[in-house]
């Protein structure tokens, strides 16, 4: 029996082979094999396209191993450097003092034991509050900004966010100068509660307690703002809309939506407040007084005033033994909120 040319030949046990172009064709009414463990038709694509598929394949597989040897240069400068320093001071904080007070390496104890003094202690808890309430703080301020820029700001959402983190560029000395100014006890902010009634010629704010969390809130605020920007860009709105529906009132669709869904970006910023207001000197130094030093105001002392740089080492390893502890809880909380979200 003559056969068709239809481009594809069918012998006696009825198999077919496939045209020039890599489709399998198969007699009218005969099904594809389906494709191993799928039950669907199993498609031949032409050579062409195969050759395509598996060229992009190997640039996307050879595309993560680009950026790692990228990064891997910067990394290990930055490790490398993080690590020595690190060392060093681990390692001049057992050590001692020549009579012209210069450092000297050497195995002294004493420099660890001192930091038991009751004093460094109170120090030490004091910094640790001020750094807590820097950040509840930072966090009542920063939720409605990066609410009301994220879900209310439109198109002018960068510029918004611009006019918020461009003036953070100025150097922060120069900053914490200028809000030592507008706190003063003859300061703009005072002359403007006195005029209202609300303070009187006796209320100041400097050289106190509160007088430093207003620095450490205006130096670090920017800090918890964006990264709750960013958690609230990724958010879904809709998931506030099905919160109005079923709480009702604004206040509880936030406490019960709205901040359980970014509470990873609460938790990123609490991290970057933290850490550089528990080891800042500066906000204490300008707006406290003797009784508001910080942990950070010693270190600076031991180091540049009193010549003793094993002991300020030594406080040094306490700050940053309290600093990875607060890092660790953070990276643990981060995994745990990984593996909820995967599952």
């Amino acid at each position: 029996m003559a056969h068709s040319d239809t481009g594809s030949d069918t012998d006696d046990a009825g198999s077919t082979r496939g045209d020039r172009s890599g489709t399998v064709l198969r007699p009218p009414g005969e099904p594809a094999d389906p494709a191993p463990g799928t039950g669907l038709p199993h498609i031949r694509l032409p050579e062409r396209t195969r050759v395509r598929t598996r060229t992009r394949t190997r640039t996307r597989s050879r595309s993560p191993r680009l950026w790692t040897w990228l990064l891997l240069p910067g990394t290990l400068w930055m490790t490398g450097f993080l690590l020595a320093s690190l060392l060093l001071v681990a390692t001049l904080a057992l050590g001692t003092t020549d009579p012209l007070g210069n450092p000297r390496f050497g195995f002294n104890p004493d420099n660890l034991t001192a930091l038991a003094d009751p004093a460094y202690r109170t120090v030490l808890l004091r910094s640790l509050g001020y750094a807590l309430i820097t950040c509840l703080i930072c966090l009542a301020v920063a939720y409605p900004v990066a609410y009301a820029i994220a879900l209310r700001g439109g198109r002018f959402k960068n510029l918004l966010i611009a006019a918020i983190v461009v003036p953070f560029f100025a150097n922060y000395l120069v900053r914490m100068y200028g809000w030592s100014v507008v706190l003063s006890d003859d300061g703009p902010l005072l002359r403007a509660l006195r005029a209202v009634g609300v303070a009187d010629d006796g209320t100041k704010i400097l050289q106190t307690g509160a007088g430093v969390i207003a620095g450490l809130v205006y130096g670090f605020v920017v800090f918890m703002i964006i990264p709750l920007y960013a958690a609230m860009e990724r958010m879904d709105t809709s998931l506030i809309e099905a919160g109005r529906d079923l709480y009702g009132g604004p206040l509880r669709t936030f406490l019960f939506v709205t901040v359980p869904a970014t509470r990873q970006g609460a938790a990123a910023g609490c991290v970057l407040v933290f850490l550089p207001a528990m080891g800042d000197f500066v906000s204490a130094q300008l707006m406290g007084g003797p009784d508001q030093i910080m942990i950070g105001n010693l270190i600076q002392d031991k180091f540049f005033q009193g010549q003793n740089w094993p002991l300020g080492s030594a406080l040094t390893v306490l700050l940053m033994a309290v600093l990875f502890l607060g890092m660790l809880g953070y990276l643990r909380r981060a995994r745990k909120d990984e593996a909820e979200a995967a599952r």
